[in-house]
């Protein structure tokens, strides 16, 4: 009796850890898709999500692939800005709110450029993508962005 009931204990287990490892795998926070004119293209990103890491940024790299970016979640809507002090790499930033609705885009920002980059809406989200991509992907205010964050 008590070894069927270690069996099943062991089965009922193993389901709840193959769910959770299967549920984490759909909700990757890396996987980011542009939804444009052209079609959907897929980022890989990774998060800025606290204060140190959103600070952070982008800051001393010389070099991003193509395919990827940096997503800011700032865990609330409000206004934001940037700066690209510290950044050598020119940047679009796409300003995007809670719901994935692309609200601004600012593109190529300068390297190390000091002035401040405003959001001009409140947002909660800013992805930054290499500079010129935005416009080579045709994005616009108002595309859609889907990432499991935001609540499409």
């Amino acid at each position: 009796m008590q070894s069927e009931l270690l069996q099943r204990s062991v089965k009922l287990l193993s389901v709840i850890f193959l769910t959770i490892f299967l549920v984490g795998c759909l909700h990757n926070d890396k996987n980011l898709v542009l939804q444009t004119d052209i079609g959907e293209i897929p980022i890989t990103v990774e998060l800025a999500d606290t204060p140190e890491t959103r600070r952070r940024g982008l800051m001393f790299r010389t070099k991003m692939p193509r395919d990827e970016g940096m997503l800011f979640d700032f865990q609330e809507t409000r206004e934001v800005a940037f700066w690209m002090r510290n950044t050598f790499i020119p940047l679009d930033m796409i300003f995007i709110d809670e719901r994935g609705t692309i609200k601004h885009i600012h593109h190529n920002a300068v390297p190390q450029d000091p002035t401040s980059i405003p959001s001009k809406y409140p947002v909660r989200f800013v992805l930054e993508i290499n500079g010129g991509l935005a416009k080579q992907y045709g994005l616009k205010p108002g595309d859609q962005v889907r990432h499991p964050r935001m609540n499409s």
